[in-house]
């Protein structure tokens, strides 16, 4: 449990440090997979997407890989067919907020006991049922 903290403590994304530059191919990776993340959450397949822009689905793949660059005009396209503004499609992927590794680590110290009862519960049943069979090896029937 706690390498999941350290793990998640340590992993977080941090997209624009101060004194970086983003450089062409991040800013495009972001692109393509908010276009895509969006796309996704609206249920909406490439083609009817890239139908609803008046775009190639070849195109909108090359767009969503990261492969292509798209002009103001299909920026905007995007964003009114996505229901967003088209700044939104440039925003980082948000970092997990920092109270997610007590959110998991509460869940797996809850998973660890339900999982412990229950291996006690079996335990208890198999121990029940073997001295059951022990007292009746004693005591047959007659």
């Amino acid at each position: 449990m706690r390498y999941l903290s350290i793990y998640l403590s340590n992993n977080r994304i941090n997209h624009s440090p101060i004194g970086k530059t983003m450089t062409d191919k991040e800013l495009r990776g972001i692109l393509s997979r908010n276009i895509k993340r969006y796309r996704q959450s609206r249920n909406l397949s490439q083609a009817d997407l890239a139908e609803e822009l008046d775009i190639s689905v070849n195109f909108l793949c090359n767009i969503e890989n990261g492969n292509r660059w798209v002009s103001p005009q299909t920026l905007v396209k995007f964003a009114t067919a996505l229901n967003i503004e088209p700044y939104e499609l440039f925003k980082p992927a948000e970092a997990l907020p920092p109270e997610m590794p007590l959110i998991l680590n509460k869940c797996l110290d809850e998973a660890v006991v339900a999982v412990t009862k229950t291996l006690n519960q079996i335990r208890g049943y198999y121990l029940h049922k073997t001295k059951s069979r022990s007292k009746q090896a004693k005591h047959p029937k007659n």
